[in-house]
């Protein structure tokens, strides 16, 4: 999906935004489309401002990711496609040793290697259902520019080559089996820029100067196994490469299509909306997340605009309101009023005025065998914290547990997933439906906060929370104050919760999943007295009236 790469380069790729902003038609391309829904949105930023979150993301808190394609099949992590060709790397060294040499045996070869004979979403859809996720959401496409469902206007997709199954038509389906909104995640705006890398050679070696296989058109599949197919259509490498395209991290400064980046021209464009437009139509989604800074293409184009516009009055004609969640990352406070920030690998450090997401994940975003074999993965308890923490500053948490390339997620990820769901079943009503409190929290870990690094990548750079932490969430007037640890004396001290006129006095404390407890408000906080055993593990509830 991504790299920290990134960081480095968003910083200054921001700059084409505002710039943007200052010269508008100088630097934008618009686009002339037909399809959109007609309704009440324009594809204009004050237009695309009347949004309103729908009540029902608002309370779901929860939702989980396959976030899941070719990349998966090698099992070698994040970024295989562009990784695999550059030289010297990982994943090009471990490309040569299991496939072949990228001039032999490309990422279109991958793609075809790729069977997914082991994909049950029926199974995972309902295992993510039973660990409280409110929502479901799939891999549509990634830089890859691969189309993981039956697309007129790309033929690289999977019904045609690799599995030859309708991914996100099955994802749709076990979702609306087990009642879950359904979601997709679109990334395919990027390969013209992302996939200069299948343009180069080796510098050394026995293959020296021979070119990889990012430049191979229809012709040259003559007695292949892609005859018929172009691979342009895959690469779309006709083009000049980008400033600084052989620095292998020069990617992050080009995502925003600033410093030098090389510009897709209108028919690149036009591809990527007619793709995405036939997505929407075709399989219904309630939410769709796009891996860009603010929407698609911008500011070069604004394609990304008419697909806001078209998702928002889609969604009105189908349920009669505006249902419908769509997610931007790095966006100003203008561009936060047309959709859902979208937080990657982070968190906000506060209560945001407007309900956002992070999405994140316990592994890499594609599957890596090494965290399986090394025992990897977040753990539960990192999970839950996380969810809690977001949730507590008006968040939802949208979480990816990495698919192998054959369909199935591995035992460690099982574990995990099974201890969520032993959590929600206790405590999940602290979470669904919830309202921030006047304040997120309370405790030593909020004195070591990291800040947010372009699109996000402050998770985990905090101090660990533990039995002295707590978030605070409400629903009506019943508050939800929820311990990070158990305390060894078996005693909890709310601090927030002191004896005063801004505090309501206190008629009833409970440890979900737990009898009533023994308490005392006082000038030092709220205490109360805990049972020797806990029930469950990682993070506890109290449920508090009379404080609000």
């Amino acid at each position: 999906m991504k790299r920290r790469t990134l960081i480095k380069g968003l910083a200054t790729g921001l700059s084409s935004i505002y710039l943007s902003k200052l010269y508008g038609s100088s630097l934008l391309q618009t686009h002339s489309h037909s399809g959109i829904t007609a309704g009440p949105f324009e594809p204009t930023w004050k237009s695309l401002a009347q949004y309103q979150v729908p009540d029902w993301f608002r309370d779901a808190k929860f939702g989980i990711w396959a976030h899941w394609g070719p990349q998966c099949q090698p099992e070698r992590g994040d970024w295989y496609a562009r990784g695999m060709y550059e030289e010297g790397s990982d994943q090009y060294n471990y490309h040569i040793q299991k496939y072949g040499h990228p001039s032999k045996f490309g990422f279109k070869d991958v793609i075809n290697d790729w069977k997914a004979e082991n994909w049950d979403p029926g199974e995972l859809v309902d295992l993510y259902k039973r660990a409280g996720a409110k929502y479901f959401m799939a891999l549509a496409n990634h830089h890859d520019n691969f189309d993981l469902y039956d697309s007129k206007y790309q033929q690289w997709n999977s019904t045609k080559i690799g599995p030859k199954k309708d991914l996100i038509g099955g994802w749709a389906k076990a979702a609306k089996q087990h009642d879950l909104p359904f979601g997709v995640t679109v990334h395919a705006s990027h390969p013209w820029t992302w996939y200069e890398v299948a343009q180069r050679a080796d510098k050394s070696g026995p293959y020296a100067g021979i070119p990889y296989d990012g430049k191979l058109n229809k012709a040259d599949g003559a007695g292949k196994w892609w005859n018929g197919y172009d691979p342009q259509e895959l690469y779309a490498q006709n083009h000049a490469l980008s400033q600084d395209s052989l620095d292998d991290n020069s990617m992050g400064g080009h995502w925003a299509w600033g410093n030098g980046a090389s510009v897709p021209d209108k028919a690149y464009c036009d591809k990527f909306f007619n793709r995405t437009i036939e997505l929407i139509d075709k399989y219904g989604p309630e939410l769709i997340y796009f891996d860009d800074n603010v929407l698609p293409l911008w500011p070069i184009s604004d394609v990304g605009l008419k697909l806001a516009a078209h998702m928002y009055n889609t969604s009105i004609k189908k349920h009669g309101k505006l249902q419908a969640a769509l997610f931007g990352k790095i966006l100003d406070e203008q561009q936060r009023k047309c959709m859902i920030w979208d937080i990657e690998r982070g968190q906000s450090n506060q209560i945001e005025p407007l309900p956002w997401q992070t999405d994140t994940c316990i592994g890499g975003w594609h599957y890596d065998r090494r965290l399986f074999d090394n025992k990897g993965y977040k753990n539960a308890k990192t999970v839950i914290h996380t969810l809690v923490d977001v949730v507590s500053k008006n968040g939802n948490l949208l979480l990816n547990i990495p698919v192998r390339g054959d369909g199935t997620i591995d035992s460690e990820e099982r574990a995990v997933v099974e201890e969520v769901v032993a959590w929600m079943q206790i405590n999940s009503e602290a979470i669904y439906g919830t309202r921030p409190w006047k304040v997120f929290g309370e405790g030593p870990a909020m004195e070591s906060v990291a800040p947010i690094s372009a699109q996000g990548f402050n998770e985990g750079k905090g101090k660990p929370l533990g039995a002295e932490d707590f978030r605070f969430t409400t629903k009506g007037k019943t508050l939800y104050a929820i311990m990070m640890g158990w305390p060894k004396d078996n005693s909890a001290l709310i601090k927030k919760l002191v004896a005063s006129d801004l505090i309501g006095k206190i008629s009833d404390v409970k440890l979900l999943g737990n009898d009533k407890l023994s308490f005392e408000q006082t000038a030092a906080g709220l205490k109360v007295n805990l049972p020797e055993q806990s029930p469950g593990k990682d993070a506890f509830v109290l449920k508090i009236e009379g404080a609000i």
